[in-house]
């Protein structure tokens, strides 16, 4: 199959007629929320089962709040830039919109993930919110796909040379060699997959949800270098994050080398990746007693700086709010013609 160059036409993305299932729709979705609140409170029992709360509160009573702001601070900082590898992605397919919007528009996704029951909720919301017809909100949805894919892989390269670092004992130039290695493992990865996008989603039936769900990506086939870009803004992201927990940590006593971070937040982010509880309630705390055991740090610690993680994450997310209050209007002109093109399928 020839190389597409820049210039030619975005691919298609494939448009089925859906039928309606109003009624199932909601009672799944009903069902869906009751039980991830379920797992939330199960999660939350059983991190919280043998706490000793006085050593709990003693520890939340006695935090420094100069190192909590510098990590809150650090963590809205990574929002921005997160916001920033969206608009890289979304920008060059057409959107028409400053980066700052993107970030504006991210964190509105933020506040919304911390009061839906699904993360999924910010992301649509996001969705909705860069476009103003269907079309459009179809290829932003592909834009968020892309953007939660680069993180993820960027997380997994972190956490995979961190935690090899550690079981090997590797010094600084071998740690940073084996990073590279799995950099450059998921970036060919990624350009083999798209690459042959088309192909697989010949393969799959017309109706088949992951070939609707592949189908999203289409627009990446013929500009594989955004991913690449965007896989790279994910590890700045990343490593910010780990920064920020590493600070809040700092604010109760607890100093551990980047290193562990570098291992122990990747893992529990992807763990809070899965739909398992609300906003990773649970995940959060229960990975951080689990995770930071080896290494000497008690279950309250753990809970504390998973408590204070959350709390940041609040932080950031009631920016985004107050951002939304301030501008609650779709876009007007969102996307270029190619791009609704692009959108419509045959």
């Amino acid at each position: 199959m020839p190389p597409r160059s820049d210039n030619s036409p975005l691919p298609a993305l494939p448009s089925q007629p859906v039928k309606p299932r109003l009624g199932r729709s909601l009672l799944a979705g009903r069902v869906g929320v009751a039980l991830r609140i379920a797992a939330t409170l199960g999660l939350v029992a059983f991190v919280l089962r043998g706490i000793d709360w006085p050593s709990l509160l003693t520890l939340l009573k006695s935090l420094d709040w100069r190192w909590f702001t510098v990590g809150v601070i650090t963590a809205v900082g990574i929002q921005v830039i997160a916001g920033i590898r969206w608009s890289a992605l979304a920008r060059p397919i057409g959107f028409q919109h400053s980066t700052a919007a993107f970030v504006w528009k991210f964190f509105e996704g933020v506040f919304f993930n911390l009061c839906l029951p699904s993360s999924i909720g910010g992301d649509v919301i996001k969705a909705y919110r860069l476009s103003e017809t269907t079309r459009g909100r179809l290829l932003a949805g592909c834009t968020i796909l892309a953007d939660r894919l680069a993180g993820v892989s960027a997380l997994g390269v972190l956490a995979g040379a961190a935690l090899l670092a550690i079981k090997f004992a590797l010094v600084p130039a071998a740690t940073f060699a084996v990073g590279l290695a799995l950099l450059a493992s998921v970036i060919v990865g990624f350009r083999v997959a798209v690459g042959g996008l088309d192909r697989l989603l010949d393969l799959l039936p017309h109706q088949h949800r992951l070939r609707q769900f592949l189908s999203q990506l289409l627009p990446y086939q013929q500009r594989p270098h955004l991913m690449t870009q965007a896989i790279g803004w994910s590890l700045i992201v990343q490593i910010g994050a780990s920064v920020s927990v590493a600070l809040l940590a700092r604010g109760i006593g607890v100093s551990l080398g980047l290193g562990i971070w570098f291992s122990v937040v990747p893992l529990i982010s992807l763990a809070m990746v899965l739909p398992l509880s609300i906003n990773g309630v649970g995940v959060r705390e229960g990975g951080m007693a689990l995770l930071l055991a080896p290494w000497g740090i008690g279950k309250e610690q753990a809970v504390a700086i998973g408590l204070l993680w959350f709390f940041a994450t609040i932080v950031t997310g009631l920016i985004g709010g107050g951002l939304f209050l301030l501008d609650r209007r779709t876009p007007k002109r969102s996307v270029s013609q190619a791009t609704t093109a692009a959108a419509a399928g045959p």
